[in-house]
């Protein structure tokens, strides 16, 4: 008696179940990313530089606060005070955007990766979606705590106000803003310059030297140019710009950022699908 086989699968049903799909490349991306040791550290690293500066700060103003000027109290900003540690976080979170391009390209990863997604640009979508959704949710509950816990140190010299007050919603969530962009442009440098240092330098440059260069040139010049650049025009919308003369206004300045991190994405995809990996 001959054996009954089960009739084989349609090779059209096979490919279906073997298709590339955005989804498919999305859950690819966040494994990858969780996986990725380096880039854990560096979100660790990120968290305590802006809660830790965040209680630092506050905590010092608190005990020097009956030392300061007239000029200096009326300047004083209890909720730029208790996010001032997004100042050096976001050189972290620009470090961690520019480690899922940059480090598959210094590997040779990435020929991998191109090889299962010939379409390519699924790869870097992909990227950017996990990039900003895990920065955004990470800096959040950083921004938070780092306010109640600036607001806690601040309050016991009577300074401190609640979440509830003019502008602090808007400055605590805005923090977690400007860093997920700050982010998404070191995913563009990554991906447009694919090369992890030359990524971080360019990304270090234009967010803290070029903005202290531009001091350097004369007042016709700097009072222009300072507003529009990339720190100052994001950072207005936490209260990081407070010292820029002219600044723009919270949400036209992360307009710009948001501009710019756009542009830069935009000539990362082009590249990614004009060039050999």
């Amino acid at each position: 008696m001959s054996a009954v086989t089960a009739p084989a699968a349609p090779a059209r049903a096979r490919v279906a179940a073997l298709r590339v799909t955005q989804g498919r490349v999305l859950v690819s991306e966040f494994t990858k990313f969780r996986s990725l040791r380096s880039a854990m550290w560096t979100l660790l690293a990120a968290v305590v530089l802006m809660t830790g500066l965040g209680a630092l700060f506050p905590a010092v103003t608190a005990s020097q606060y009956h030392t300061f000027s007239w000029a200096e109290k009326a300047a004083f900003d209890p909720v730029t005070t208790s996010l001032n540690g997004v100042i050096f976080a976001v050189v972290a979170f620009g470090v961690l955007g520019v480690l899922p391009v940059g480090g598959e390209y210094s590997t040779g990863m990435i020929r991998s990766s191109l090889t299962a997604v010939p379409r390519r640009l699924p790869v870097l979508w992909g990227k950017v979606a996990v990039l900003a959704g895990g920065i955004f949710s990470v800096s959040l509950a950083a921004s938070f705590i780092s306010f109640f816990l600036g607001q806690a140190l601040l309050g016991s010299h009577h300074l401190g106000v609640p979440v509830t007050a003019h502008d602090a919603l808007r400055s605590v969530i805005g923090a977690a803003l400007y860093l997920t962009v700050a982010g998404l442009i070191g995913l563009a440098l990554g991906a447009l310059l694919r090369n992890t240092a030359a990524g971080i330098t360019i990304f270090a440059a234009v967010f803290f030297v070029i903005p202290l260069l531009a001091t350097l040139l004369p007042a016709s010049i700097s009072d222009h140019l300072a507003p529009c650049l990339p720190s100052n025009a994001g950072g207005v919308i936490w209260g990081g710009a407070a010292h820029v003369p002219d600044a723009l206004a919270p949400w036209t300045g992360f307009a710009l950022l948001g501009g710019y991190a756009a542009v830069l994405i935009g000539a990362g995809a082009w590249r990614l699908r004009r060039s050999d990996a």
